[in-house]
């Protein structure tokens, strides 16, 4: 699994990972490649929906 951190958006996840919701249930798989939200503003948390383009979400790195 590698994670890389997507410049001013989402973390990409991809290889085989476990997602589980905040109370510990497993998220179905639906790719190899995920994008996890970075900028809080997604409405399909913990997926990014591209909500941080319009938001002007910036990162460091």
């Amino acid at each position: 699994m590698t994670i890389t951190p997507y410049p001013d958006g989402p973390l990409l996840v991809r290889g085989d990972v476990e997602l589980r919701t905040s109370d510990g249930e497993p998220l179905p798989p639906h790719r190899r490649t995920v994008a996890l939200c970075r900028c809080g503003l997604s409405a399909i948390k913990p997926f990014c929906d591209g909500t941080h383009k319009a938001a002007g979400f910036r990162t460091d790195d």
